[in-house]
């Protein structure tokens, strides 16, 4: 159970064969992907949410904490990321530097998170595209559409359309993304330019309502865990209510964490690795923090729980002309969530079974899209059931938790990591070490804690079903139980797979510059070293030594 991969064994298992994934993504792309990401659910739908029911105003402190939090963690984020670029995120670094055990624990928490994120953010964008068609006069029943539906159908309908985009391939997907990231910022931008004109400071005070206790806002299962550790008094409002805000939203901060699962697909991933992550975090923070500040001065922050607080604000004050434009922009900026939030879902399941910690029949890649169609079908559809029985705040505040695990163990092992490989090469090394992640891990357990009882109650249970999994098939089927290592050998479709991804040989295949090894090589200057770390190229079976 404590049994770890050599790094140099990861990197070699993730170039064999039918499994082997596609360069693509150059800063630019994976920058974009990350903001695609993190800019959706915190901005258009979370923050309503939050503010009402957790911090009111106050919800700009927590997004100011949990930027504190996402910077720390994206720090030891980045160092693994441009050590160890393949797929997989936290699975993938739990695996070399903790263990077999630690790693499928992480593995099947980010199911979870992802799963639950991309339903919660689905829900949301079901909501907006609900009022968007009431500005033209179209009204769909509540019975399959908005906040009371038995089973929300726009929900449904835009997560198995994405699900047919993701399994068309990484190339595809970029350009969706880019394409509707672009839109979206431009509807943050102009709902900002909007705002400032129609800010009243009254509905800033209480910047910090009173307390209630845990009996007023939702009982026994609703009080947070540091409440019953005798840390707070409180499941809302308060101080204890902007740590809960914070834990809530903290999700909002997700994209650093997918985008290190799609590090296998990046150009140059080394340098590629740290500048996009960098660049996301920063960006999505100021965002976040404006946006806050704003839609709570527009209006009473406890006017603002529903699904689709930004334009509820819009119409409060009666910009009703931009309630169309800034519509457009969120079910745009909520599907690229959606659509990424899946494709690091896919991604943490085709590692698990390339270590055959699940099915290896899940991990073959198509010889032509390079998609794990296998995997993103049926974990498509496991999304849009979750979406269709579950409420949004249930399903935030799962994937939440999930998110904030994951992170305390990427800290811990950039700790062990450091301490039992010091000389290992790194594209990037977290700075003020062991400050930075001892700190990041701090941070994430205050908030983890701040969760109701209800969310350590579901998490719990799914963490019980995973570990029966892992003792029951895991633990006897794994690459290290079986002592196999995966074929390297490369089929003449699949070399030129890379070429052909996603069907668009003519004008990418040159500007990506990533179809052959070789390419990668001249195109990084400093491969003289470390070559093997950031190229297609493919270790033979002898250099992935087993630890």
């Amino acid at each position: 159970m404590t049994r770890r991969k050599t790094i140099e064994a990861t990197i070699a298992e993730a170039g064999a064969g039918t499994t082997r994934l596609t360069r693509a993504l150059g800063p630019l792309q994976m920058t974009l992907m990350g903001i695609g990401v993190t800019v959706g659910a915190g901005i258009f739908v979370l923050t309503g949410t939050a503010a009402a029911r957790y911090a009111g105003p106050g919800i700009v402190l927590s997004y100011l904490l949990g930027a504190v939090a996402t910077f720390l963690v994206a720090l030891c984020y980045t160092e693994f990321a441009s050590t160890v670029p393949v797929a997989g995120s936290a699975y993938t670094y739990a695996y070399v530097s903790l263990g077999e055990l630690v790693a499928w624990i992480i593995g099947w928490d980010l199911i979870l998170d992802m799963t639950m994120g991309a339903g919660a953010v689905a829900t949301g964008w079901s909501q907006y595209f609900t009022d968007f068609l009431g500005t033209f006069g179209v009204h769909l029943p509540s019975a399959i559409a908005g906040p009371t539906a038995t089973v929300n159908v726009p929900a449904v309908l835009v997560i198995l359309v994405l699900t047919a985009i993701l399994a068309s391939g990484i190339r595809t997907t970029a350009r969706i993304n880019m394409a509707m990231t672009l839109v979206k910022l431009a509807a943050v931008a102009l709902f900002l330019v909007i705002g400032v004109q129609h800010l009243q400071a009254a509905n800033w005070s209480p910047f910090i309502p009173a307390a209630k206790s845990a009996a007023e806002s939702g009982g026994f299962w609703q009080e947070p865990i540091l409440s019953r550790l005798g840390l707070g008094l409180n499941a809302s409002f308060g101080a204890a209510g902007v740590l809960t805000g914070g834990a809530i939203i903290f999700g909002a901060y997700s994209g650093f964490d997918i985008m290190a699962s799609g590090a296998e697909e990046a150009r140059d991933p080394r340098r590629t690795m740290p500048r996009a992550l960098s660049a996301t975090v920063a960006v999505c923070a100021l965002l976040y923090v404006a946006v806050a500040l704003v839609v709570t001065g527009m209006q009473n922050y406890t006017k603002l729980d529903n699904a689709a607080p930004i334009t509820g604000a819009l119409e409060a004050v009666g910009a009703h002309w931009a309630t169309r434009i800034i519509g457009l922009g969120a079910i745009c900026g909520l599907t690229t969530v959606v659509m990424i939030m899946m494709l690091g879902q896919s991604r943490v399941f085709l590692a698990m079974s390339r270590d055959r910690l699940l099915p290896e029949w899940f991990a073959h890649v198509h010889p032509v899209t390079r998609s794990p169609r296998r995997i993103v079908w049926p974990l498509g559809v496991a999304v849009a059931i979750m979406t269709a029985l579950l409420p949004i705040n249930d399903l935030a505040e799962l994937g939440n938790i999930g998110m904030l695990f994951s992170f305390i163990i990427v800290c811990l092992g950039v700790l062990r990591l450091r301490r039992t490989q010091p000389s290992l090469p790194r594209g990037f090394r977290t700075p003020w070490v062991p400050f930075v992640p001892v700190l990041g891990t701090v941070l994430c357990v205050v908030l983890i804690l701040s969760l109701p009882t209800i969310t350590w109650a579901r998490f719990l249970a799914w963490m019980a079903a995973g570990l029966a999994i892992y003792f029951l098939w895991g633990r006897h089927n794994s690459r290290f139980a079986t002592a196999e290592k995966p074929s390297t050998s490369v089929t003449g479709m699949d070399t030129d797979a890379d070429t052909h991804a996603d069907s668009d040989t003519d004008a990418d295949t040159h500007a990506d510059s990533d179809t052959d090894a070789d390419t990668d090589t001249h195109a990084d200057t400093d491969t003289d070293t470390d070559t093997d770390a950031d190229t297609d190229a493919e270790l033979s079976p002898d250099q992935s030594g087993r630890r």
